[in-house]
C-alpha cells in the first residue's frame, strides 16, 4: 500500500482526540434517554426501534468481499447481492445504539460480530460510490469503540483504515479524471473524513479538510449550481453531490473545526449557496425536467432499463431533496419549515437523533 505523506495543518489549534463526533456523544445519549422517558412520542418511536434492534440479535452477518453498486444497472446480480448485504449496515447501527441506550452487553457483542465479519471479508476497492454505503458501520463503531476488546478493535480499525487509504490512493483520484472532481470526490472526502474522526487519525483528517476546500472551489459555482448539475442536467446529482459534503461539514463542525457550510472558496462558491440555489425547486417555485441534456451515458442506460426517475424529462420532485434538507437544517434552522413542508411535521426516529445533534451543538456554541 502506498504511503500517504500528509502535512499536518494545525488550523489554529493543536490536534486533539475526538470522542464521538460522527455518532451521538455521551451527553446526547444521556439526553436521548431522558427524552424517551419523558416524551410519549419519542417513547413510542423508541419502542419500534428497540423491537427492531432486538430482532437483529437473531440475524447473522451477510458481508460481501467487494461492494458493487457503482455503474451497475438495476437487476444486475452483483448489485442485488450487494443490496442484500448492505442491510447489515442499519443492523449494526441499531445494535450499537441500543447497547448505548440499554447497557445490555448482548447488543454490544452482536454488533461486534457484524463489524468483525465485514472487517475480515470485505476488501475496499477505492470506489467512493461503493464505499459511501459504509456510513452506518462507521457510526456504529464510533458508538461502541470504547467498549470493544483489543483484538476485535484492531481488526475493525485495520479494515476502516484500509478503506480510507484505498480511497486516498485510488486511481479514480488522479488529476485529470472526472471522478477526482465530481460527486465521486464528495463521497470520497466524506468516507475518509468520517473514518479519520472515528479513528482519531490526523493524516486522514488533514487530507480531508484540505481537499474539501479544493472540492468546494472546483465542484461548486458562485451562482449555487454545481459541476454535477451541469454534467447531468439533474437536481438528483446536485443533491447527491451536496449530501456527503453536508454530512462531512457537520462532523467537522462537531469537532469544533471550520464551518464549511458558510466557508467560501477563492472563487466565491460555498455549500450554503448551493443549498439555497436548490430551494426554489424544492418549494415548487421553479420546475426542472431531469436528464434532458445529460452528458453521461449511464443516465441514458438507466432510462433504457426503465429505472424510475431517470427518463429524460422526468419532473424533479421536492422529496428527492430530503437528504440535503435533513442535513442542512443543522446549520440553518430557517430550513426547518421547508423540511417539514416536504416531509411532514410528524416526527421520525431519525428526526429525533438529528434534533439531538443540532441542539447539542447550539448549546456548545453559546
Amino acid at each position: 500500500m502506498r504511503k500517504f505523506a500528509a502535512t499536518i495543518v494545525l488550523l489554529g489549534l493543536a490536534f486533539t482526540a475526538f470522542s464521538q463526533v460522527v455518532s451521538l456523544n455521551a451527553n446526547e445519549i444521556k439526553n436521548l434517554k431522558k427524552q424517551i422517558k419523558n416524551n410519549p412520542e419519542t417513547g413510542k418511536l423508541y419502542a419500534d426501534f428497540a423491537k427492531n434492534a432486538s430482532n437483529c440479535l437473531a440475524e447473522q452477518p451477510n458481508p460481501v468481499d467487494t461492494i458493487r453498486t457503482e455503474g451497475l444497472l438495476k437487476g444486475n446480480p452483483k448489485k442485488e447481492r450487494t443490496r442484500q448485504a448492505l442491510a447489515d449496515m442499519n443492523k449494526m447501527f441499531a445494535l450499537a445504539l441500543q447497547y448505548r441506550l440499554s447497557g445490555d452487553q448482548k447488543y454490544l457483542h452482536k454488533c461486534v460480530e457484524f463489524l468483525e465479519a465485514w472487517a475480515k471479508i470485505n476488501r475496499p476497492n477505492g470506489d467512493p460510490i461503493d464505499d459511501t454505503n459504509l456510513d452506518k458501520a462507521v457510526e456504529a463503531y464510533d458508538l461502541i469503540k470504547a467498549d470493544i476488546e483489543p483484538a476485535a478493535k484492531s481488526t475493525i480499525e485495520k479494515w476502516l483504515s484500509e478503506t480510507a487509504w484505498t480511497e486516498i490512493n485510488s486511481k479514480r483520484m488522479k488529476a485529470g479524471r472526472g471522478t477526482a472532481i465530481n460527486n465521486w470526490n464528495a463521497h470520497r472526502l466524506k468516507v475518509v473524513g468520517e473514518i479519520g474522526y472515528v479513528l482519531n487519525n490526523a493524516d486522514f483528517i488533514t487530507w480531508t479538510i484540505e481537499n474539501l476546500k479544493s472540492h468546494i472551489n472546483i465542484n461548486l459555482y458562485p451562482d449555487g449550481t454545481s459541476l454535477d448539475f451541469k454534467e447531468r442536467d439533474a437536481m438528483h446529482y446536485h443533491i447527491y453531490d451536496l449530501e456527503p459534503m453536508l454530512k462531512l461539514a457537520i462532523i467537522i463542525d462537531r469537532a469544533k473545526g471550520t464551518n464549511f457550510y458558510t466557508y467560501e472558496s477563492p472563487k466565491g462558491s460555498s455549500i450554503r449557496k448551493s443549498v439555497n440555489w436548490l430551494m426554489p425547486y424544492v418549494k415548487g417555485e421553479q420546475q426542472h425536467e431531469e436528464y434532458v441534456h445529460t452528458k453521461v451515458k449511464f443516465d441514458r442506460d438507466r432510462a433504457k432499463n426503465n429505472e424510475a426517475g431517470f427518463a429524460p424529462g422526468t419532473m424533479f420532485k421536492p422529496d428527492l431533496a430530503l437528504p440535503v434538507l435533513r442535513l442542512a437544517v443543522y446549520f440553518d434552522q430557517s430550513l426547518l419549515s421547508v423540511l417539514q413542508s416536504v416531509n411532514g411535521k410528524e416526527q421520525s426516529w431519525q428526526g429525533v437523533l438529528d434534533q439531538l445533534q443540532r441542539s447539542s451543538t447550539k448549546i456548545q456554541n453559546k
